[in-house]
């Protein structure tokens, strides 16, 4: 009995000494545990995904997708999930998709098409969520701040700003005896009988290709270009009125037509990016977001530089693209869109500027890996002669007119000043409602 009696109490203290043990453990063992399972659960927490739209096609996607590809691999809080969208069609989506509450989570705007989604309330002001992110417009161009800002808030993260450059193709230039030794052509008196006659010297050396490819399908973009060199106004400076039937436009249709009628420029090129490209043109207005694919092309021995002042002046067209919210977005993803919108413009404008656009960004901007890359320089200093569009909440759909009625005139052999007065009727129409 006694042994059964010692057996029982030392398994007895056994036991309390095993639950005391255990007690002690569980106690600690519990709250380690549950700060273990918090952390395993922060950690394993799905990350915030964003959805980007934006129309970045052709070699211009491949640098957004690598500016994608870096953020999302710099953390694991955000995951960004691109959706492109094509250019003609991005507007009439992205405002069917502010209007209706559901779209994208962070998206690419044009600066002169920011207005109306403002006064809309459809996009937020960002200054707050800027200064929560460590983000500064400070750092970014004055002009482009001023371009996305209204009642003096900024609305959008300016990326850059982008314009034409004037492509030559110095194999063609060589053998039509306009390139200088220093690699550079010689465009003659800079005027537009100047330029035409030496257009026509191309045409007479080198007569299997164009010697200006002109970008007739978009035709409103080498139209502007020239117009603002010229000093012509879309608007009247109180922006209630057209002003673009006058005699400097005409001068600028007439400019045109002359190089199509006489072969200088093929009207039926439906691609004219691509004729430059593949050899087939002296001469070509394209964008600088168009530099890494033309430039990279080690068969195609290429050149840039600013456009010539033809119309008397180096000023013209342009524009940029920036990054907004929607005003739907939830706060949590407006941070998160925050923080990938300060990672494009502090790290990946450098990527970007690879494409070929100027940074808004002014530390990269000024930085020596921007600049040594070729013809960078001479890109900042055709970005200071850029004319941004009128602010008006009506722009987009001034531009829509502005377009169809430009290529129609010169797809059609219109006389330039009924089409002229056709236009202004039509653009006032559209200030008027």
């Amino acid at each position: 009995m006694q042994k059964a009696y010692r057996r029982g109490r030392l398994l007895f203290i056994v036991l309390t000494l095993s639950l005391y043990a255990t007690g002690c453990s569980g106690v600690w063992s519990g709250r380690s545990t549950g700060q273990m399972d918090q952390a395993a659960m922060r950690q394993e927490q799905a990350p915030v995904e964003l959805t980007f739209w934006n129309p970045f096609g052709g070699g211009e996607g491949d640098y957004v997708e690598q500016i994608i590809h870096d953020f999302n691999a710099s953390q694991q809080r955000i995951q960004v999930k691109q959706l492109r969208l094509e250019s003609n069609e991005y507007y009439v989506k992205l405002g069917t998709a502010l209007s209706s509450g559901k779209g994208p989570d962070v998206a690419v705007v044009h600066a002169d098409r920011i207005s109306p989604f403002v006064k809309a309330k459809q996009i937020i002001p960002l200054q707050a969520l800027a200064t929560e992110a460590g983000f500064a417009f400070q750092e970014i161009e004055d002009a482009n701040v001023a371009s996305v800002s209204f009642d003096g808030q900024p609305y959008a993260v300016p990326l850059d700003t982008h314009f034409h450059m004037l492509y030559y193709n110095k194999a063609i230039f060589r053998q039509a005896g306009l390139l200088n030794a220093d690699e550079t052509p010689q465009l003659g008196e800079m005027t537009p009988e100047g330029f035409t006659r030496m257009l026509q010297q191309i045409q007479q050396k080198v007569p299997d290709v164009q010697p200006l490819a002109v970008n007739t399908p978009f035709f409103q973009e080498p139209f502007l270009n020239m117009y603002d060199e010229a000093g012509g106004e879309l608007l009247t400076p109180d922006m209630t009125r057209a002003a673009i039937h006058n005699d400097k436009a005409l001068r600028v249709l007439k400019f045109y037509q002359q190089l199509y009628a006489e072969g200088l420029a093929d009207i039926h090129d439906k691609t004219p990016w691509d004729s430059f490209h593949n050899g087939k043109a002296a001469l070509w207005f394209g964008g600088v977001w168009e530099a890494g694919h033309h430039l990279n092309d080690a068969s195609l021995s290429v050149g840039m530089m600013p456009l010539p002042p033809i119309f008397g002046s180096s000023v013209h067209w342009g524009s940029a693209h920036t990054l907004v919210i929607p005003a739907y977005v939830v706060r949590e993803k407006q941070q998160a869109a925050m923080e990938f919108m300060k990672y494009f413009s502090e790290v990946g404008s450098l990527t970007w500027g690879q494409a070929g656009h100027v940074p808004a960004n002014r530390a990269v901007v000024q930085s020596a890996s921007y600049q040594e890359l070729p013809y960078r320089k001479l890109f900042i200093e055709a970005q200071h002669q850029v004319k941004f569009a009128p602010r008006t909440d009506k722009y987009g759909t001034l531009f829509t007119a502005l377009s169809e009625e430009l290529q129609s005139i010169v797809l059609s052999g219109r006389d330039p000043d009924e089409g002229l007065a056709a236009l202004e009727k039509k653009l006032n129409d559209i200030l008027a409602n």
